[in-house]
């Protein structure tokens, strides 16, 4: 047998009844012949980490837009994160890690520039409204690899789409642990970053909830993945304790009220909004100015136009910006 073969027997004789094996994929949109190396999952999660959206990650806001530090996380390292809580997760209930890692690593392509307010901004502009974890399946199946896609497996595709609270729960078990490491991830490094910028304190943090997950950042996530792991080993699901998950959700709230609406992390959101749907008309009016691969297509040019401006980086979305909309200095001889 080769080395393939070798990972996928050991997937049979280690892996949980519930996990997904490499084997029992329901394949590609396009059938491809096997790699001799990895099985389709790996493979899937190289794909995605040499993708092209991939890497614009690093310079997408996650809540603090364009921060000065070098410490407040960005789309990129919220996407590590998910993915190490997920691995570790998977790996304890004997699930598919490399199905897990490779959903984590895909889950948030989609995000526009200037985090969830940038989804805002594109809500009324394209023919459906404009939703991060569909954008998201459309980069891997459309906008990737010079409009070819990666052609990622039924599994991956479809935990990166059910990855959100108000989409149907995933298909496999592996896709509803990425799904629940999403908001234990981005809870509790937002309470992180807010702490950091001066916005909470460590005070401030509900008692109920401290009692239950703890006051530090590692002892919250410890205790919500123990649980996790503890409430459905053995069981055809992800769960979590009920005082555990209502802990969750009470941090979740206290972080709306005092950080994701009208803090000062949130002054700057309305400008954010005017770039991106300034951009958004500008293209539309002058479509020759964008990528070549954005021009071509035979879909509604609404929708080209928000897959260029979408797929922006923060910084680039701003020097564009400037370079369409604000005067250039003239610096002439005294």
């Amino acid at each position: 047998m080769g080395v393939r073969e070798d990972i996928e027997e050991l997937e049979e004789r280690w892996l949980s009844p519930f996990a997904v094996r490499s084997r029992e994929s329901r394949g590609r949109v396009r059938p491809e012949e096997p790699d001799p190396l990895r099985t389709c999952f790996m493979r899937d999660r190289d794909r995605i980490i040499h993708s092209k959206a991939f890497r614009r990650l690093k310079h997408k806001t996650q809540v603090f837009l364009a921060p000065e530090g070098d410490h407040y996380r960005t789309r990129l390292t919220h996407t590590l994160e998910v993915s190490q809580i997920s691995r570790t997760i998977a790996r304890a209930l004997r699930l598919n890690e490399d199905l897990t890692e490779a959903i984590a690593l895909g889950h948030d392509l989609g995000h526009t520039p200037f985090g969830h307010i940038g989804e805002e901004a594109f809500k009324d502009l394209t023919p459906r409204p404009f939703r991060h974890n569909e954008q998201s399946l459309r980069v891997v199946d459309r906008l990737e690899y010079g409009g070819k896609g990666l052609n990622l497996t039924w599994e991956v595709r479809d935990g990166i789409l059910h990855h959100t609270g108000s989409s149907p729960l995933p298909s496999t078990l592996e896709g509803r642990i990425v799904r629940i490491a999403d908001r234990i991830a981005y809870v509790n490094h937002d309470v992180d970053d807010a702490i950091r910028a001066g916005i909470l304190t460590e005070k401030d943090l509900p008692r109920s909830t401290v009692e239950v997950l703890g006051r530090h950042h590692s002892q919250r996530i410890d205790t919500l993945v123990r649980d996790i792991v503890r409430e459905s080993a053995g069981k055809p699901d992800i769960l979590m304790s009920p005082e555990v998950a209502a802990a969750l959700n009470e941090l979740r709230d206290f972080l709306f009220q005092r950080v994701y609406v009208g803090s000062v992390a949130k002054q700057e959101e309305e400008k954010a909004v005017i770039v991106l749907r300034s951009l958004f008309s500008y293209y539309l009016e002058h479509p020759e100015e964008m990528p070549e691969e954005f021009r071509r297509g035979d879909e509604e040019l609404s929708v080209r136009v928000c897959d260029y401006v979408a797929g922006m980086t923060d910084r680039y979305a701003l020097r564009k910006y400037q370079e369409i909309f604000l005067p250039k200095v003239w610096v002439g001889d005294l």
